[in-house]
């Protein structure tokens, strides 16, 4: 993918971090562990993400919220693995350990990310039936989170995404938002991928089908 040359316009780009919490990192405060859903990597590139921010008018940031005995959950599931998958009403579902739930520390933003100017915090997941990688729409592909909406009545019309994890969420939302309108463009080295098997070459694919351009964070210029 070529690196392309980005001029950052500051009326109408929002910068929207995906899912940089601490179940998705390895490690916090330098503890060992790290979180339920560890993504590797995944705070390597917390201090990239602050500093993009800085470049952006508008940063909006979105939270994985899921109560207990979500639908995502293999625990929910009598005999299930993580890593596993079940046919839910909505079609094919990935199943996970147990990992942000609602008002617990692995939910809480990763201490590190610091984007104190950030408009807007999106829960998504919080329905206990559906799961939801997708910034824009649940897991149906059909039921809305309102993110397309706040966008439109703030005339923010080109999102830069980032963060958690660049096969599952930030891919989702990459495609939903091209879906619904919106100028979308990945930046490759501000995100991580959990790296399931295949995930990140269909990530990759899928992204090239919808010409959604995947470029590096030193391409956007003010």
């Amino acid at each position: 993918m070529p690196n392309l040359d980005m001029v950052l316009r500051s009326n109408s780009d929002a910068l929207l971090v995906i899912d940089v919490q601490n179940d998705f990192c390895p490690a916090v405060d330098g503890a060992g562990g790290g979180g339920a859903l560890a993504v590797a990597g995944g705070d390597e590139i917390i201090p990239l993400i602050n500093s993009l921010g800085r470049r952006f008018d508008h940063v909006l940031l979105t939270q994985d919220w899921h109560p207990s005995g979500h639908i995502s959950f293999a625990s929910s599931h009598p005999g299930a693995q993580p890593y596993g998958q079940i046919q839910a009403v909505y079609g094919a579902q990935t199943l996970w350990p147990d990992h942000c739930l609602q008002d617990s520390y692995g939910a809480a933003f990763h201490p590190a990310l610091d984007l104190p100017h950030a408009e807007l915090i999106l829960r998504k997941g919080f329905r206990p039936s559906i799961d939801s990688y997708s910034a824009f729409l649940e897991n149906d592909h059909s039921t809305p989170t309102g993110l397309a909406g706040y966008l439109r009545e703030r005339g923010l019309t080109r999102l830069f995404l980032c963060g958690l994890a660049y096969d599952f969420c930030v891919r989702f939302s990459a495609i939903d938002g091209i879906a619904l309108g919106f100028e979308c463009l990945v930046i490759e080295d501000a995100t991580r991928a959990v790296d399931l098997p295949g995930s990140v070459d269909e990530t990759n694919a899928a992204l090239a089908a919808a010409n959604i351009p995947r470029i590096q964070s030193s391409a956007l210029r003010l």
